[in-house]
């Protein structure tokens, strides 16, 4: 093992506007699906850790909610916890989807940036490389550069493992020297009842379309780990109208099954472990504007 004077140790807050790619990157580069991830928006709405420890660093990967402009308390909520991020990091990260226009969110991101005291240094990212032609990477490219002055502009693609392990090197490069935050075989701060409801909502937002999935919450109300390696969850899935229960619920309750089925699924591929699931979906109206049915799905807010 490296000297305990060169390995290297720190935090690096991976940022960008919704949907471009933020859990796809840290769950590839941590070789194990820690995070939701699905093609719509906000799918991710805490600050979760992803711990890559090696012989000579620990990069310390804090995924971030997709900074936008919040409709609700719960927008609010999500966008607060991404800039705690920043302020607390060592390297910021700072994903751009490449195959699309940059957006007014990423404009808004860059104002959030500038608008920081004590800067750490952003490094840009542009993603999903492998969708679009290299002039086209090229242009976007000059465009980041326009949009805000970080160190670099790299490109990155989570297929192509060479630039994976290019922006890796980067990464330790510029990290601080100092110990370990974690033990080495710690890989998230997050428990295995809170992966698994993300997990779930995840399932929510693959199988059900339009603005549906947005209003869905999750939560674990028994996590039952058995001696013989198996485990029995309860979770309740609340959403805002009963209309929206009808849809999650489905035609003679297929919709439901399928949910549980893709979410045990995913549960037991994270977990190691056999998973008895049992839904149900209960309706909590106008949750993501309510104070109170936010502290009790864990949207803890601060200053509010």
């Amino acid at each position: 093992m490296t000297d305990k004077q060169e390995f290297r140790a720190g935090y690096v807050a991976v940022i960008g506007r919704p949907n471009v790619g933020k859990s796809t990157l840290i769950n590839t580069l941590l070789a194990q699906k820690i995070a939701a991830v699905s093609p719509k928006p906000q799918t991710t709405r805490r600050n979760q850790l992803g711990i890559l420890t090696l012989p000579a660093a620990q990069v310390v990967f804090v995924d971030t909610p997709g900074l936008h402009n919040p409709q609700h308390k719960l927008g609010d909520f999500m966008n607060q916890a991404a800039s705690e991020a920043l302020r607390d990091a060592d390297i910021i990260l700072w994903l751009l989807d490449a195959s699309e226009p940059f957006t007014a969110e990423d404009s808004l991101i860059a104002e959030k940036l500038g608008a920081l005291r004590e800067l750490p240094p952003v490094w840009m990212a542009l993603t999903k490389t492998d969708l679009v032609e290299e002039k086209k990477v090229d242009e976007r490219r000059h465009q980041a550069v326009e949009l805000f002055p970080a160190k670099d502009v790299i490109t990155v693609s989570a297929m192509q493992q060479a630039s994976l392990d290019d922006l890796l090197a980067l990464i330790i490069e510029h990290l601080p020297v100092g110990e370990p935050f974690f033990d080495e075989d710690t890989i998230t701060d997050a428990y295995e009842r809170d992966i698994a409801a993300e997990l779930i909502r995840e399932s929510v937002l693959m199988h059900v379309r339009d603005e549906v999935p947005h209003c869905v919450a999750v939560q674990i109300d028994s996590y039952e780990e058995r001696p013989d390696d198996k485990a029995f969850i309860e979770a309740t899935l609340f959403v805002e109208r009963d209309s929206q229960k009808g849809i999650l619920v489905g035609k003679g309750g297929e919709m439901i099954k399928a949910i549980g089925t893709r979410s045990r699924q995913e549960i037991e591929a994270m977990s190691g472990r056999k998973v008895f699931l049992n839904l149900r979906v209960k309706v909590n109206k106008n949750w993501r504007n309510s104070a109170d049915a936010l502290d009790l799905l864990g949207y803890n807010r601060k200053g509010d």
